[in-house]
């Protein structure tokens, strides 16, 4: 039986959508999905459990995803299982395009869906930025940045051991090699930008400041450790800082990027310029955050969460 894990903190302006999505199959024997209320003082809680008895709504009072996600195991029945952002929409065909891959596939450990960023009513920058990162190698081949993994047994063991991290879905897909991992282009998931600059760059920010936390949690590994560690993993998820990408599997994308989609689609300078400038607000806006080892405050954009 596939099982789907959703961790949800105050989410119950737009959790409804995605349930209603998974449940658009009446099947009864449809996929076990649970909901794992980490800390909420909203009514997410309430909106899960109106979707009847297929969702399953666990309720703990730690504020944190990570202890979500290991709570969400404890209760979860079987195998494909699937983690689910609350906040993105995924449909049932979807769930079950993405656990025929792995079933189909030897070897293959994790998967993702292709992504879908509705770009209407968000500011020209914002429009922009996603114009530029969507055609970046590292965030089209990445699992990251889309809020939807399935794993198999053997993959949910790789990530069950990685430690609490905020660039989860980063840890997590760089956890399997690339013959380990893919992306179903046949399954999509909806994932709703931030609708303005400002909170582009809050998003930004967090993003700049979990790549830090997990550049050192990389660098405290020794290459023996899995794929995760191993130059094999390639790079990770396309936010420039001005650099060329480490040797090491790293959150930035490097100038040479850049410069060779410029030189593959020179109209898009106007958007790189827009890319480089959110880039560089962020690594500006991560630098205390950094400084002082703070990576447990989560800048969370409310502007995709309109319902």
């Amino acid at each position: 039986m596939t099982s789907i894990v959703i961790p949800a903190h105050n989410e119950g302006r737009v959790i409804g959508r995605l349930l209603d999505a998974l449940l658009a199959d009446t099947s009864t024997s449809g996929p076990d999905i649970v909901v794992v209320c980490n800390g909420c003082t909203d009514d997410t809680a309430r909106v899960a459990g109106a979707r009847g008895d297929r969702v399953r709504v666990v309720e703990i009072p730690t504020p944190s995803k990570h202890t979500a996600l290991r709570v969400g195991d404890e209760h979860a029945r079987g195998f494909p299982r699937l983690y689910v952002d609350a906040d993105v929409v995924v449909g049932s065909a979807d769930v079950r395009a993405l656990a025929g891959a792995l079933d189909r596939q030897p070897g293959l450990l994790a998967a993702a869906p292709g992504r879908d960023i509705p770009l209407a009513g968000c500011a020209w920058p914002v429009r922009a930025y996603y114009r530029v990162w969507q055609l970046l190698p590292a965030v089209r081949e990445g699992l990251f940045g889309r809020g939807v993994i399935a794993v198999t047994e053997e993959g949910h063991q790789r990530i069950a051991a990685l430690p609490p991290l905020m660039a989860d879905d980063l840890a997590a897909s760089l956890a399997f090699g690339p013959g380990e991992r893919r992306v179903v282009e046949a399954a999509r998931v909806v994932v709703r930008p931030p609708r303005t600059w400002a909170d582009l760059i809050r998003r930004k920010v967090r993003a700049a400041t979990s790549s830090a936390e997990f550049e050192r949690f990389q660098a405290t590994r020794e290459p023996a450790d899995g794929p995760a560690a191993g130059p094999a993993a390639g790079r990770a998820d396309g936010r420039a800082d001005g650099q060329d990408a480490p040797a090491v599997p790293s959150a930035r994308t490097g100038t040479a990027d850049l410069r060779a989609l410029l030189r593959a689609r020179p109209t898009l300078v106007p958007e790189v310029a827009v890319f480089a400038a959110a880039a560089l607000a962020a690594r500006r806006g991560a630098r205390r955050a950094i400084r002082d080892q703070d990576f447990s405050t989560w800048l969370r954009d409310e502007s995709s969460r309109q319902g």
